[in-house]
């Protein structure tokens, strides 16, 4: 079934693309989500008109994203946590952590979006980077200290 995209989808395309899925994944979460629309010839002739509203759209999206970049990487992540002798914490810092603490900042940003190889396990400072938009990633100051 061929769908013409209305949002960003990382694994699928760009806005205003047509690209072809199974259909069960267009009746069932594309169309209902709003994320698409059916690729018909009627949507297909709208799409031109929509096509200069989306272009506009994808510029604003990027232009708030470069903005956000700005303020994350302005910022630095504090975090205190209880830790060993030779610096290792008794647990561990994850993408959830920064994001509420993000959160507490006000800054929302989702924490599937913080690409955490690992949670982190050490004392020091640490640079995480945070995909925002496809073409725009920022990278976060985390200092991890002792309780």
């Amino acid at each position: 079934m061929k769908v013409i995209l209305k949002e960003n989808l990382e694994n699928l395309g760009q806005i205003g693309d047509i690209v072809k899925v199974a259909p069960g994944y267009a009746r069932n979460y594309l169309l209902p989500k709003g994320f698409a629309i059916e690729a018909t010839e009627k949507n297909a002739k709208a799409l031109e008109h929509a096509k200069r509203q989306l272009a506009y759209k994808k510029n604003k999206a990027l232009e708030a994203a470069k903005l956000l970049v700005a303020k994350l990487e302005a910022l630095t992540i504090n975090l205190t946590h209880q830790a060993g002798e030779e610096g290792k914490l008794f647990g561990s810092v994850t993408n959830m952590e920064i994001a509420a603490f993000l959160k507490t900042n006000g800054l929302e940003i989702d924490r599937k979006k913080i690409v955490l190889a690992e949670p982190i396990k050490q004392l020091g400072d640490y640079s995480v980077p945070v995909k925002i938009h496809p073409e725009v990633a920022a990278t976060l100051k985390v200092t991890v200290s002792a309780a």
